[in-house]
């Protein structure tokens, strides 16, 4: 018998958790691969990103008001297309994506940490996984509530390397007002947009919350637009700032280019951007361990073979032994795995998913035309065509 969650998300908790999963640890790296190939003009590859990832994004939002489920993708195609075993291998491949992408930026953030406390490896790993594992079993509102927490520092981080790079001296670059061709293109301009839209990535995650969430067919649209508005706005402002702030060439070459617009703007340490890295670091691995284990438990909804993972906790309401299997798959992932392949493969895995839930979309509104939350029919068709172009591309890519 399946356990019911607990319904208890609103939309500020949402889109928290929704800012915290797209702006991760991703834009400290980002800004300098999307300047090394637009050059002054990579604030506009973000808001290319973004208008490419939102038809996507709205297609979510109306899925999300038809079908309020945990593992969301599996329970669209099941609705569209109703096959079974398409609808698992999505879901599966969703909860894999998950793990691999929690595992590597639980690498990272534990590289970060060994800044502050110099112990093993493999220790802060487990430490640090076990630990967010542990909190995730405690309650969504727990975990979300933490989660909002590290968005906010996150935030911070973000607005104060914004402001001093836009308060600092220019770059010669940014005085001498290059004309795009100079600066790479529209080809250049395309290419740094195909990079900033993996920055967007983690607006889907919200609707594996559904079952979690009052009023879903409302909430979770909102808080997928509300996640993807304000993500754009801080990703154009702060590369703004660095474009600004930071040779261009410099800025291409640096693997902590946020460190080092500070550093330039105000000739001091930016060391306490390591804890900022932790935190966004800690906040994505939370989310994908949330993410992974409320997806099992909607596919045990439907698929006998995995049942053993709809149990509810009495106490916390969590997925309990979801939650574990999740983490502990986390853990072993970021000790033992060839991460860096494997998440490029994440990539292009997850634009195919994209695709697939545009393509349901279309299907189900020619079934089913009346929904609580509706987009014009054109939307889906543009998702379906913007992220098919962006899955071979980035086949191409990897």
């Amino acid at each position: 018998m399946t356990d019911q969650l607990k319904r208890k998300l609103g939309v500020p908790l949402l889109v928290f958790y929704g800012v915290g999963i797209m702006v991760g640890a991703g834009i400290y790296v980002l800004v300098g691969a999307a300047a090394g190939a637009a050059g002054i003009y990579a604030p506009l590859a973000f808001l290319l990103a973004g208008l490419v990832a939102l038809p996507t994004a709205a297609s979510y939002a109306e899925l999300s008001s038809r079908i309020p489920k945990s593992a969301g993708e599996a329970a669209y195609l099941m609705r569209a297309f109703h096959k079974p075993v398409i609808a698992q291998a999505v879901g599966l491949t969703t909860v894999v994506t998950g793990t691999i992408a929690a595992a590597v930026v639980l690498q990272g953030g534990v590289g970060y940490l060994q800044k502050l406390i110099p112990w093993d490896t493999e220790v802060l790993i487990v430490l640090m996984g076990g630990f967010l594992m542990l909190v995730a079993i405690a309650g969504v509102v727990e975990s979300l509530a933490l989660a909002a927490f590290f968005t906010i520092v996150e935030v911070i981080g973000l607005l104060i390397v914004s402001y001093v790079g836009l308060t600092g001296p220019t770059s010669v670059e940014w005085m001498a007002m290059p004309a795009m061709e100079a600066q790479g293109g529209l080809q250049g301009l395309a290419f740094a947009g195909i990079l900033a839209f993996f920055a967007f990535i983690g607006f889907e995650d919200l609707v594996n919350m559904a079952e979690e969430t009052r009023a879903p067919e409302r909430t979770l649209p909102r808080a997928i637009f509300w996640s993807l508005g304000i993500t754009t706005v801080l990703y154009m402002l702060v590369t703004f700032a660095a474009v600004r702030t930071v040779g261009i060439v410099a800025l291409g070459e640096s693997r902590q280019p946020l460190a080092l617009v500070y550093e330039v703007a105000t000739q001091k340490s930016a060391a306490f951007l390591a804890v900022i890295a932790v935190a966004a670091a800690t906040n994505g691995v939370l989310a994908q361990i949330i993410l992974a284990a409320r997806v099992l438990f909607g596919l045990g909804e439907n698929a006998p073979w995995l049942s053993v993972f709809t149990h509810a906790h009495p106490r916390f309401g969590t997925p309990i032994l979801a939650t574990v299997l999740s983490g502990v798959a986390v853990i072993l992932a970021a000790l033992y795995l060839p991460l860096v392949s494997l998440a490029e493969i994440t990539s292009v895995l997850l634009l195919a998913i994209f695709a697939s839930m545009n393509l349901a979309l279309i299907v189900i509104k020619r079934q089913e035309p009346e929904a609580p939350y509706k987009v014009p029919a054109i939307v889906p068709w543009a998702g379906l065509i913007l992220s098919g172009a962006a899955f071979f591309a980035a086949l191409v890519w990897v």
